[in-house]
């Protein structure tokens, strides 16, 4: 009896990077509906916290009784004199390639190996795999505009001047988008940050030798900008990767929690579409400072409120701590919003809260997979971006999908917001009065149904993930590009 072939994931250990590709994995589990089997390389991940919650992750999806395989690569040393996490992280894949040619060839025997699909930050990793001559594929777990931009680095890189992006006078031209004033490009690419311009450029040229870029998003989505990808605009000359649309993906099921979280029993006491959430994501945290002024803003609008605030970075890490709420909240804030307000100090289950009826609006830091959640959910946004793409997102979340309401903030005082802007933008979103304020919740509500028509039985992202199913079963290894 033949095994059955299986298909190699190797996500990056970044919990929104690593949960995404390995739920991306699942659905094309399900789609081959037994055709083959998963199997999951694990880097050790770099830091002690990022650590537990990868093999937190591992652990659950281990018991769930699913065709997956989870294989732990052997530990790495970390590379030293690194300027930023791009540089970091590139450099430790490098480290780790060894390790992963071993880990495929050994699978050989056994079960043949039919692809393999790696974070977008894992391009050096094709080395190995065109010498493996096994398929190799990107998951791409952002927006195709930031596939589209990283595509076009090269060709950008001759517009620019020693100052960088921040000095154009002229717009940028990513094509499929409108176009994106300077002070919207990802923070990761600006001046004070080129040798992370360096390496996303690197991954960007790297993504050409790919057979197909399973990117997450829909063509509902972002239409415009996959049709600009296929027909070559951002690479002229080159024939670009195949591109498999199969987003929204996240995981959107319920938790195994007996009882409700504790935010989510204080929203079960609210009115539908009355709460405006505040949540920054995994690695966000606000200074002393902006915490003044979001509670100020908050304050005046006199909308209901549930504000994740989280305490400043553990040292040596980039993940936020549990907030003390009496050392950081201004004095009379909590009695002054007693009844239609919740400040909650520590994690917060977001995709609950986002599905929940009584939140009508989201500020949110504009990480991809937060986006997804809250268009899932109907939830209408105010992006305040802080790192990595989130700027582009926030452009396209206001310029192209019209999801969301703009917030005006300071980039010079490190994307500050006054709190007149805060409240204005709070205002705007959930009150009746705004003809932005409706567009936008319109808008959330339309692209909701669309993206759940996209993964549903027939919609375009099911489709486009059949058809990735059968290119991967029928030819294993012809079309593999090993420049």
């Amino acid at each position: 009896m033949t095994s059955r072939p299986t298909v190699v994931l190797v996500p990056s250990w970044g919990s929104g990077h690593f949960m995404s590709a390995l739920e991306a994995g699942k659905r094309l589990l399900a789609t081959g509906r037994g055709a083959f089997t998963l199997t999951v390389l694990v880097m050790h991940a770099p830091s002690e916290a990022m650590a537990s919650e990868v093999q937190g992750h591992v652990r659950r999806e281990a018991a769930s009784g699913l065709d997956i395989r989870f294989l732990q690569l052997p530990a790495v040393e970390h590379p030293t004199g690194c300027v930023d996490p791009v540089e970091f992280a590139s450099r430790y894949v490098q480290l780790h390639a060894p390790h992963v040619k071993a880990a495929i060839a050994r699978l050989g025997p056994s079960s043949r190996v039919a692809a393999v699909v790696v974070d977008l930050f894992l391009t050096a990793l094709f080395d190995v795999l065109h010498e493996l001559t096994v398929p190799a594929y990107v998951y791409f777990a952002s927006p195709a505009a930031f596939l589209a931009l990283m595509l076009r680095l090269p060709a950008l890189r001759e517009d620019l001047t020693g100052a960088g992006f921040e000095a154009m006078e002229s717009t940028v031209d990513v094509p499929g988008l409108p176009p994106v004033p300077p002070s919207y490009m990802p923070a990761c690419l600006v001046k004070a940050k080129i040798q992370s311009y360096d390496w996303f450029e690197y991954h960007g040229r790297r993504f050409m030798e790919a057979r197909g870029v399973i990117v997450n998003t829909s063509v509902e989505l972002e239409s415009s900008i996959l049709a600009a990808i296929a027909d070559g605009q951002c690479v002229p000359g080159r024939p670009a990767p195949a591109l498999h649309a199969i987003g929204p993906v996240a995981w959107f099921g319920s938790t195994d929690d007996q009882q409700p979280h504790e935010c989510v029993r204080w929203l079960d006491a609210q009115p539908p579409a009355s709460v405006v959430f505040l949540c920054f994501g995994s690695m966000g945290s606000l200074d002393a400072a902006q915490v003044r002024e979001v509670a100020a803003g908050l304050e005046r609008s006199g909308h209901r409120f549930l504000w994740v605030l989280r305490g400043p970075p553990v040292a040596g890490t980039r993940l936020p701590t549990d907030a003390d709420l009496d050392e950081v909240l201004p004095e009379g804030f909590l009695e002054a919003t007693a009844g239609r307000g919740l400040v909650w100090p520590a994690w917060a289950p977001q995709r609950e809260i986002l599905s929940h009826a009584a939140v009508g609006g989201f500020v949110t830091h504009c990480g991809w997979n937060s986006i997804l959640e809250s268009l899932w959910s109907g939830v209408p946004m105010i992006p305040w971006p802080l790192y990595g793409e989130q700027h582009l997102n926030a452009f396209e979340l206001v310029a192209g999908v019209g999801a969301a309401v703009a917030l005006e903030m300071d980039r010079r005082k490190g994307f500050f917001v006054e709190a007149a802007e805060l409240e204005r933008a709070v205002r705007s979103l959930m009150g009746g009065a705004s003809e932005e304020g409706r567009k936008a919740r319109r808008t959330a509500a339309e692209t909701s149904a669309a993206c759940r028509e996209a993964v549903g039985e027939g919609g375009s992202s099911c489709a486009a993930l059949q058809r990735l199913v059968r290119e991967i079963l029928v030819s294993p290894t012809e079309g593999n590009d090993s420049r």
